[in-house]
């Protein structure tokens, strides 16, 4: 069993930046894939960014503003986030693939408003 535990979020002006966390913790292997998703109010959950072995990927709406990275000794995935607009406003969910199966963190509020 993997739990996935977010934090981070909060309430930031536009233009500003935060910095998610997400600790894995449980049965992790060491071929994975991290990711962060989010989700605004009305809206589907959509793909932010993933990080495999070092090689990132990120939707072109936050290219450029933001950055995931990950720790493998604490099992930890960061996401970097800069220049936030009103549009990132959502709770954002990380996401752990492995050896087929999915698991999702509970997530956590970002809301970026003046």
């Amino acid at each position: 069993q993997v739990q996935l535990v977010e934090s981070g979020g909060g309430l930031v002006q536009p233009g500003g930046s935060l910095r998610l966390s997400c600790a894995a913790s449980g049965s992790i292997f060491s071929i994975n894939v991290m990711a962060w998703y989010r989700q605004a109010p009305g809206k589907e959950r959509e793909l932010v960014a993933t990080i495999f072995r070092g090689t990132t990927n990120y939707a072109d709406s936050v290219k450029g503003r933001f950055t995931i990275s990950r720790d493998n000794a604490r099992n930890t995935v960061y996401l970097q986030m800069n220049s936030l607009k009103p549009e990132d406003t959502a709770i954002y969910y990380c996401n752990l693939n492995q050896r087929s199966l999915t698991y999702w963190g509970q997530g956590t509020q970002v809301t970026v408003s003046s």
